[in-house]
């Protein structure tokens, strides 16, 4: 899909948990215009409708416009995101390692290579998620909204591991800003120096105090 500059109107909103629809209406100056352009926020994958009139927006919005042709197919891949659960602990995301072939991504892989931050949901690309669901249920995995267990279709490119999950990390926005940040810091020659996303400076104080709190071996992409 075509993201045109205009959409970055939205920015001008602000960063909050909730919007309602006269939020972006204040900032279009038309109501119709609002709703067209959280229809096309919402195709891209930055807006999420929460009930009627009110919506949320992913903090990657908020990035820079020449950034969001690149984190588009991770948007796209999020916007297709569907959530199992087993025993909603640890014990998922060990049974879904040995159920599932696939390339994992988000918290669990940026812990391997950063160490930063205990990971929480497992994320994995599979190239066929209808048969990736097949296999979960088998082992008798729900789906629904609050499991651990993540799946996604292969959407774009995956040639550079560390790129496609440090532009994953800035579109899923949240802590994961924090692990973005971290790989820029450890793996910044594997990052393309003209694919970079903003943060806020006391994030990036954080994170490398975080890092240089205690020794960590840096792990291999190979893991």
């Amino acid at each position: 899909m075509m993201l045109r500059p205009e959409l970055t109107i939205a920015q001008t909103i602000g960063e909050k948990p909730v919007y309602h629809m006269k939020d972006l209406s204040k900032i279009t100056e038309s109501r119709a215009t609002a709703y067209r352009i959280l229809g096309k926020l919402r195709e891209a994958g930055f807006a999420e409708q929460v009930r009627e009139g009110y919506f949320t927006l992913r903090s990657s919005l908020f990035q820079p416009f020449n950034l969001w042709s690149n984190l588009l197919p991770s948007l796209q891949a999020l916007k297709q995101a569907r959530f199992f659960g087993l025993s909603y602990n640890e014990n998922d995301v060990r049974l879904a390692r040995q159920t599932l072939k696939g390339i994992v991504t988000l918290d669990y892989r940026a812990y391997e290579i950063t160490r930063l931050q205990s990971p929480h949901l497992f994320f994995i690309y599979v190239g066929n998620p209808d048969q990736a669901t097949s296999m979960l249920k088998e082992r008798n995995f729900s789906e629904g909204t609050k499991g651990r267990v993540v799946i996604m279709p292969r959407i774009g490119e995956f040639g550079n591991e560390i790129q496609r999950v440090y532009l994953d990390c800035i579109a899923y926005g949240g802590r994961s800003l924090l692990d973005a940040i971290a790989i820029e810091i450890l793996h910044n020659e594997d990052l393309d120096p003209n694919i970079r996303g903003t943060f806020k400076t006391e994030d990036v104080v954080k994170v490398r105090e975080e890092l240089g709190a205690q020794p960590r071996t840096r792990s291999s992409q190979d893991n």
